[in-house]
């Protein structure tokens, strides 16, 4: 996600900083950004792969820019670490901005001595490709704030879709219960994966079904969302179903991982 964004910046003309915590995780984005690039100029894409990366600079802590976009584990406390270095790393007007996909954005705020500068800029994957941005304002977020991130997502030509801060926005809100209900029905030995997701695909007119979305998505992470519905909904029926997290305690993420609900090469 972190390289899709970084790709769709540097494509617009912007200057990009790329900062990853994790070992060899900047490499494994560059080479995915270059190979995404090169896919879209074969299909007639205008950006020029070489020239798109050229504005792409790796650094090795968050440093000073107009905009943060965060884009780490779903996890609380990892991304408010992220907000207090960028809070205190970068000027005062610029935006920190999360692409979380379910965390309060008003818990990343309150770590931070601008509230009204901090916004959810959720992308969805692919980044290069999807056109929707979900764009999260926070009791404390301003106008400004606002409409400066929905000019930024339409300037990306992306589609930007306002919503109001709460856990799993509208986009997991729903989203989560259709995985989690295809997880239970295929422990209840209803289908198979694939007669589940191709129920999903030609009986709903989704362009994938939702095991192999989750697989996209990663089976942590929609456990991790999961688990942020249920406790900030206060609703147990957001409780991940076990299969779920039998997989996640074997290891098997999903496509990161070579092995999900399928399995990948």
């Amino acid at each position: 996600m972190g390289a899709g964004i970084a790709q769709v910046m540097a494509a617009s003309g912007r200057r990009v900083f790329l900062h990853d915590a994790a070992p060899a995780a900047v490499e494994r984005g560059l080479a995915g950004m270059r190979k995404s690039l090169e896919r879209l100029a074969a299909k007639g894409a205008p950006h020029d792969p070489d020239e798109v990366l050229a504005r792409v600079e790796v650094v090795e802590d968050v440093v000073d820019a107009d905009l943060m976009v965060e884009a780490v584990v779903e996890d609380a406390s990892v991304k408010q670490d992220v907000f207090r270095r960028a809070d205190a790393a970068l000027g005062p007007e610029a935006v920190l901005a999360s692409n979380t996909s379910s965390i309060p954005i008003a818990s990343l705020a309150g770590v931070t001595g601008r509230p009204e500068r901090v916004i959810g800029m959720h992308f969805f994957n692919p980044v290069p490709v999807m056109d929707l941005v979900e764009v999260v304002r926070a009791p404390g977020t301003s106008d400004e704030t606002v409409t400066e991130i929905v000019g930024l997502a339409r300037e990306l030509g992306k589609t930007p879709a306002e919503v109001n801060d709460f856990p799993g926005f509208v986009s997991n809100r729903i989203l989560m219960p259709l995985i989690n209900e295809a997880a239970y029905a295929l422990a209840d030995g209803v289908a198979e994966p694939d007669a589940i997701d191709t129920i999903a695909r030609l009986g709903f007119n989704h362009p994938m079904g939702p095991l192999a979305l989750a697989d996209l998505i990663g089976l942590d992470t929609c456990v991790s969302i999961m688990e942020v519905l249920r406790d900030g909904l206060g609703d147990a029926k957001y409780e991940p179903c076990p299969l779920l997290r039998e997989h996640v305690a074997a290891g098997r993420l999903g496509r990161k991982s070579g092995q999900g609900f399928y399995e990948y090469a």
